[in-house]
């Protein structure tokens, strides 16, 4: 039975006596219990409830919604004013996250109490006999860079390859260029709610852009049309920029030869042609959101409420913990975090962006999926 003739059929067992629907399987214990149904199924039970009580009580929450109402309006002003707060702080950080792009850069050499870090966790037994296992496992990996090297050597391309969200987005061929990622930036604006990831590179092979930006718009604002979806801040909109490709450099196309018969003659020609190619650097070209009232088509709906989820996690967590996230102090992919995403996706799947939308995007701008990312919300 599809959803919708579910709850039609829910809706009109409600209508029945309780013996009735007793007999056909107890929907009081739907309607006194709803939790357990499906988003859109639980919505219409509900809807149907409130319904079914007095007028004077139904006012009395038509009252109650008004004032939910006036409490999202200021809830607004605490969201706008969180911005510039965070924009504020952002300044404070910016001396620290220098000296640290000094340092991975070779520019800067740490010493003293600098290099002097005493770690506040201890292993436990069972924890360090796994830890030397895993190690006797990889005892003869070894690290092609010289004792002399100067910084830290791939610093944001091993970053990359250790979250799992942008991992995939990362094909083999993108590596030469993201070695020589400089520094991955944050920047507030001071017209409007926005932000901008700036990708500084040495000079390379492929592009003449030295900077790379992803900007993204964000807004505190009620909907006209679907008030109580109000949840805070959320990106609506992003901003790649044009990358300056090297003749024959540019990493998302790939030519390709085909074989073409003429049917009258029966000769062979080869021709090329050039295809869309997986790459880290479709990151920078994401789908158009249409400036007027034009509904974006679905597909491009999830892909950016994709993008936008791997924004928010660059903004929030990979850039300001990038060290962590190098060393494998921080993994986005804890067995007992996915154990409880698991649980809230298997509880609520209505409530979540569908399952593959992560994929999805992942696959177009770069590859494969081989593991499942974080739940994908928009933020």
């Amino acid at each position: 039975m599809s959803e919708e003739n579910q709850e039609k059929a829910l809706v009109d067992a409600g209508q029945e006596s309780d013996g009735e629907a007793e007999e056909k399987g107890g929907f009081n214990s739907y309607m006194q219990s709803p939790a357990f149904l499906s988003g859109i199924m639980r919505r219409q039970v509900l809807k149907s409830m409130v319904k079914s009580l007095p007028d004077t009580v139904q006012k009395r929450l038509k009252a109650l919604k008004n004032l939910q109402l006036d409490y999202f309006g200021i809830e607004t002003k605490f969201y706008e004013e969180v911005y510039e707060l965070e924009k504020k702080y952002q300044a404070l950080y910016t001396p620290i996250l220098e000296k640290r792009r000094d340092i991975v850069n070779g520019t800067y050499e740490p010493s003293g109490a600098e290099i002097e870090f005493q770690s506040d966790h201890e292993e436990d037994d069972e924890l360090a006999e796994r830890m030397n296992e895993l190690s006797a496992e990889f005892k003869n990996t070894k690290q092609d860079y010289a004792p002399d090297v100067k910084g830290v050597p791939d610093f944001w391309l091993k970053i990359f390859r250790n979250v799992t969200l942008i991992s995939d987005m990362v094909q083999e061929h993108d590596e030469v260029v993201l070695k020589k990622l400089k520094d991955v930036c944050i920047k507030y604006a001071d017209d409007g709610m926005s932000y901008t990831l700036e990708f500084y590179f040495e000079p390379n092979e492929h592009f003449t852009n030295e900077i790379l930006t992803k900007q993204y718009f964000l807004k505190a604002a009620i909907e006209k049309d679907d008030p109580f979806s109000f949840e805070g801040t959320e990106i609506y909109k992003c901003v790649g920029c044009v990358i300056n490709w090297n003749k024959g450099m540019n990493l998302t196309v790939k030519t390709i030869r085909k074989k073409q018969k003429h049917k009258a003659r029966g000769a062979v020609r080869t021709i090329t042609k050039q295809v869309p190619n997986d790459s880290f650097f479709n990151f920078f070209t994401p789908p158009e959101v249409p400036e007027d009232d034009t509904k974006i088509d679905s597909e491009n709906e999830n892909l950016l409420a994709s993008d936008f989820e791997i924004g928010h996690f660059l903004r929030s967590r990979v850039i300001p913990k990038a060290v962590l996230y190098f060393t494998g102090d921080v993994v986005d992919d804890d067995d007992d975090d996915l154990e409880e995403e698991e649980e809230e996706d298997a509880e609520d799947e209505d409530d979540d962006l569908e399952g593959g939308e992560c994929d999805k995007y992942i696959e177009k701008i770069g590859g494969s999926k081989k593991e499942n990312p974080p739940e994908c919300r928009q933020q």
